[in-house]
C-alpha cells in the first residue's frame, strides 16, 4: 500500500451530495457567491478568481497609518520611502497619526475616518493591525499592507491571531497583503528598460534580491509582490493578476509554502492558457527544508512529490536555486517562441564544445547532427579536419576575421536549428571581442535564440559588460548549468503551451450514476472489506475477477466450480489490510478438496488472529500480465491525488510511481506512465508481449472520476495489484483496499 498524507480539505465539497439529493448548492469562492457552472462535481472552483490589483500597484491615493518624521524611528524611514514611491506612481499620500498635525510637511489626519478622500491603499505601520481593520472597512479602503510580525510564523498562538486577522479582513471586504511582509512592493524600478518584463513574487523579501538586481544587467522588472504570511492575498492571486498584464513576459516566484493548493493550480492554469511562463523556487524538498519553511511562514509545504507533480502538470517550471530562477525567468521573458527545437553548440575549442554537448545531451536537449550539405557549407570557412557535425568547432582563427559572422549566419539559417549556444570559457582579446560582437549582430538579424555562456570569473570585460549585456537579443549566462537549465525550460515551456488544454474545461460538473450507486457502500471512518471495495470498483466500471463471497466450505466448492479452476481464495473482512503477510491468501487451487482445506485454514487463521470476516472470496486466478498499482490518497494542500506505479508485494520497496492532481486528461495519464522507471515492462521484455496500456489508462481515468466524486468520502484507495493483461485483453483489479473518511 502506498504511503499517504491524510489532511482536511479546505474547499466546499458538499456539491456532489446536494445535487444527488436534489438540493441547490450555494458555493462560495474567495468569500463571494460563485456560479454553479464554475464549480466541479465536488463544489470546488474551476477558474481562478483574478483580483483587480491595479489600484494596489498604482493607487490614486495612499494612507500611511502610523506615519512619522521623527528621526531615528523605524516608521520615519518607511514613511520617507513611501512618500518617494507615491510621487513616482502619481499617488496622493495622506499621513495618518492621532497626535501629529503634519508629517514631512504633509497635513496629517488623526484617523482614517478623517481622511480628505477615499483612498485605494492603506499602509499600516502599527504593531497590531487587527484593531485598524474595522476602520479600514468604514473608510472603504480597497487594499492594505500589514508589516507587523508575530503571527503564524511564530507558532500556534500566532497562527490563531492570524486567523482572527484574516476573518476580520474578509468581513471588511478589503484585500490585505501580509502580515509579516516588507517594503519590496514599493521599490524603485528602472523605467529606461524595454521589452517584456519579469514580475516577481516572494515570501521572503531577501530571496528576491538577485532577480531585482538583474535590472542592472538590462533585464526589465515591472512588479514585486512580497506576500509574507498570506493571511489574505496569496501567491496565486498575484500569478493570476500578472498573467493578464500585457507587459509581463514571465513570472518569477520564491515560494516557501502554498496557502491553498487548488488556488495555486487555478492560477497556474490561467498562466498556461495565456502562455505566460511561471518559474518557481519552491523550498521544502527535504524534511529539514520543509520544517524550516513552516517555521518561517506558518504554512504547510505539502508532500514535495505532489507539489512537484502538480507544478509540472500545469507547466510551472521548478528550479532549485535563485541563480537558476533569475536566468531562466530572464530567458523566458525575452525570447520568442522557437522556430525549431534543434540546439547547436558552437565554440572555438573542441574540448569546450564536447564538454558542453555532453552536459546538454544528458539534460535532454536535442542536439541534431547537421546535414551533409550544411557541413560542406561550414567547411568553406572551417578547416576540413575539424568536426562541424554538432558541436561545431571552428578552431579559433576564423573568429578573428570575416569568416566568423559567415559561420554563425550559416548555422542560424538551418531550418532544423532553433537555438545557437556559444560557450566562451574565458576572454582572449581581440578574438573574444570580435566573437561577442558577431553573435550580437547575428542575433539582431534572426528570430532564433542566441545564447552565450561567458565563463570568465571576472565579469568586468567590455565584451561581457558592454557588448553582450548591452544586447536585448542575446541571452547571456555565466555558467554552463544555468544556460542548459534555462534553454531546456524554454523549449519545454513552448512545447507545453502549444499542446495545453485546460483540464478544468473538461472537469465533470455533475455526479455520474456511479456516484449514486456507491453511497450505500460507504462506511465513515472505517475500512471496507475487499468484497465491498471491489463492489465500489465495479460501480465505476473497473473490471474485477469472477468471484463469489462464501461463508461455508461447501459453498466455496460450488463457487469454485462456477468461477472455474484454478482459483484463488482470500479472507474478506474490514480489518484486513495485508492479507498475504497474515497467510490469508491461497493461490492455484485446482480441486474441491484443496478448496475445502483452504476455506478451513483461512477461517482458522482469522479466528486465531481475532479478525472478523464477512466471508471468504473464491476468485478467478489471473496470471499473465504486469502488476501495477493505481490509487487515491489525500494531500494536505491539493486534496485527492491519483497515483499509478509498479505494483505487487514490492510496491513499497520499488517506490516507482507517478502522481497527478485531478482533474487531468488522458494525455497526463499517459505522461504518468512515461515517468515510471519500469515503464519498459509495459512494452514487453525478454520475449513477453506488450500489455494493454489503453486499458491501464482507462482504469486511471475511472479512478480519477472516483477521486473527484468521492474525495470527501475516501481517505485512501489502493488497487494493488491491478493486473494489466497482454494488449487487447484489458486490466483486472485483483485486490483493492478502501479506507473511508
Amino acid at each position: 500500500m502506498l504511503g499517504s498524507t491524510h489532511g482536511t480539505l479546505t474547499t466546499d465539497s458538499r456539491r456532489a451530495r446536494v445535487i444527488a439529493c436534489g438540493e441547490q448548492p450555494s458555493p462560495v469562492v474567495h468569500g463571494r457567491p460563485a456560479n454553479v457552472d464554475d464549480l466541479d462535481v465536488s463544489g470546488r472552483p474551476l477558474y481562478a478568481d483574478v483580483p483587480d490589483l491595479d489600484r494596489f500597484f498604482r493607487p490614486g491615493s495612499v494612507a500611511v497609518v502610523g506615519a512619522s518624521d521623527t528621526e531615528g524611528r523605524p516608521n520615519t524611514g518607511i514613511t520617507r520611502l513611501l512618500i518617494a514611491w507615491a510621487e513616482r506612481v502619481g499617488a496622493r499620500l495622506h499621513p495618518v497619526h492621532p497626535t501629529r498635525q503634519s508629517v514631512f510637511g504633509i497635513p496629517c489626519s488623526p484617523s482614517l475616518a478623517d481622511l480628505p478622500e477615499q483612498v485605494d491603499l492603506a499602509v499600516l505601520l502599527v504593531g497590531d493591525p487587527l484593531p485598524v481593520i474595522g476602520e479600514l472597512a468604514e473608510a472603504k479602503v480597497k487594499f492594505a499592507v500589514a508589516f507587523a510580525s508575530g503571527f503564524a510564523e511564530t507558532g500556534a498562538e500566532g497562527a490563531a491571531a492570524q486567523a482572527h486577522l484574516a476573518a476580520a479582513v474578509r468581513r471588511a471586504g478589503l484585500r490585505l497583503l501580509g502580515p509579516n511582509t516588507n517594503l519590496n512592493a514599493f521599490e524603485k524600478f528602472r523605467d529606461d528598460l524595454d521589452g517584456p518584463a519579469i514580475a516577481l513574487i516572494t515570501q521572503s523579501g531577501h530571496q528576491g534580491r538577485p532577480v531585482f538586481a538583474m535590472q542592472e544587467l538590462g533585464v526589465r522588472l515591472s512588479h514585486w509582490a512580497p506576500t509574507g504570511n498570506e493571511a489574505d492575498l496569496e501567491t496565486a492571486d498575484f500569478i493570476s493578476y500578472f498573467s493578464e498584464q500585457p507587459e509581463i513576459g514571465a513570472i518569477a516566484c520564491y515560494v516557501e509554502g502554498l496557502k491553498d493548493g487548488r488556488s495555486f493550480l487555478l492560477a497556474a492554469d490561467r498562466a498556461a492558457r495565456r502562455g505566460v511562463p511561471v518559474v518557481a523556487v519552491k523550498v521544502g524538498r527535504t524534511e529539514t527544508g520543509a520544517r524550516t519553511a513552516a517555521s518561517h511562514t506558518g504554512k504547510l509545504t505539502g508532500a514535495d512529490t505532489v507539489v512537484d507533480a502538480a507544478m509540472r502538470q500545469y507547466g510551472v517550471i521548478r528550479v532549485d536555486g535563485l541563480d537558476e530562477l533569475q536566468d531562466t525567468a530572464a530567458l523566458l521573458a525575452r525570447a520568442r517562441a522557437p522556430r525549431a527545437e534543434g540546439v547547436v553548440v558552437y565554440s572555438i575549442s573542441g574540448g569546450t564544445g564536447a564538454h558542453f554537448a555532453d552536459l546538454a545531451t544528458a539534460a535532454g536537449l536535442p542536439l541534431p547532427h547537421l546535414s551533409a550539405p550544411k557541413q560542406a557549407e561550414l567547411h568553406q570557412w572551417i578547416p576540413e579536419y575539424l568536426s562541424v557535425t554538432n558541436p561545431v568547432d571552428n578552431g579559433g582563427h576564423p573568429v578573428g576575421d570575416w569568416r566568423g559572422r559567415k559561420i554563425i549566419d550559416a548555422i542560424l539559417a538551418d531550418p532544423e536549428v532553433g537555438v545557437l549556444i556559444c560557450p566562451i570559457t574565458g576572454p582572449f582579446p581581440p578574438m573574444s571581442d570580435k566573437l561577442a560582437q558577431d553573435l550580437v549582430d547575428a542575433a539582431e538579424q534572426t528570430d532564433k535564440l542566441v545564447c552565450v555562456v561567458w565563463g570568465s570569473p571576472v565579469g568586468t570585460e567590455a565584451a561581457y559588460r558592454e557588448t553582450l549585456l548591452g544586447s536585448s537579443k542575446v541571452a547571456t549566462f555565466r555558467t554552463f548549468a544555468n544556460c542548459i537549465t534555462a534553454v531546456r525550460a524554454y523549449l519545454d515551456h513552448h512545447r507545453f503551451v502549444a499542446a495545453y488544454r485546460s483540464p478544468f474545461d473538461e472537469a465533470p460538473r455533475t455526479p455520474s450514476p456511479s456516484f449514486r450507486k456507491t453511497q450505500a457502500l460507504m462506511r465513515p471512518g472505517q475500512q471496507l472489506s475487499e468484497h465491498a471495495a471491489k463492489q465500489l470498483l465495479r460501480a465505476y466500471g473497473i473490471r474485477v475477477p469472477r468471484e463469489q463471497l462464501v461463508t461455508s466450505a461447501a459453498a466455496a466448492v460450488r463457487a469454485a466450480s462456477l468461477v472455474g479452476y484454478p482459483v484463488v481464495m482470500k479472507a474478506s473482512g474490514a480489518q484486513i489490510a495485508h492479507k498475504t503477510e497474515l497467510g490469508l491468501v491461497k493461490i492455484g487451487l485446482t480441486s474441491a478438496s484443496q478448496v475445502r482445506d483452504a476455506y478451513r485454514e483461512l477461517t482458522d487463521i482469522a479466528r486465531y488472529e481475532g479478525i472478523s470476516l464477512d466471508g471468504v472470496l473464491v476468485c478467478q486466478m489471473v496470471e499473465r500480465g504486469v502488476e501495477m498499482v493505481v490509487g487515491v490518497t489525500h494531500d494536505q494542500l491539493f486534496g485527492p491525488t491519483v497515483t499509478v506505479g509498479l505494483g505487487g508485494v514490492l510496491v513499497e520497496v520499488l517506490r516507482d510511481a507517478a502522481v497527478r492532481v485531478p482533474p487531468f486528461g488522458e494525455d497526463q495519464a499517459r505522461g504518468m506512465l512515461g515517468e515510471l522507471r519500469g515503464r519498459a515492462l509495459l512494452e514487453g521484455v525478454r520475449g513477453g508481449p506488450p500489455v494493454d496500456v489503453d486499458a491501464l489508462i482507462e482504469v486511471v481515468m475511472r479512478v480519477q472520476r472516483m477521486a473527484l466524486e468521492l474525495g470527501d468520502d475516501i481517505a485512501e484507495l489502493d488497487i494493488n495489484p491491478l493486473m494489466v493483461l497482454p494488449r487487447g485483453q484489458g486490466a483486472v483489479a485483483l485486490d483493492a483496499l478502501v479506507v473511508c473518511r
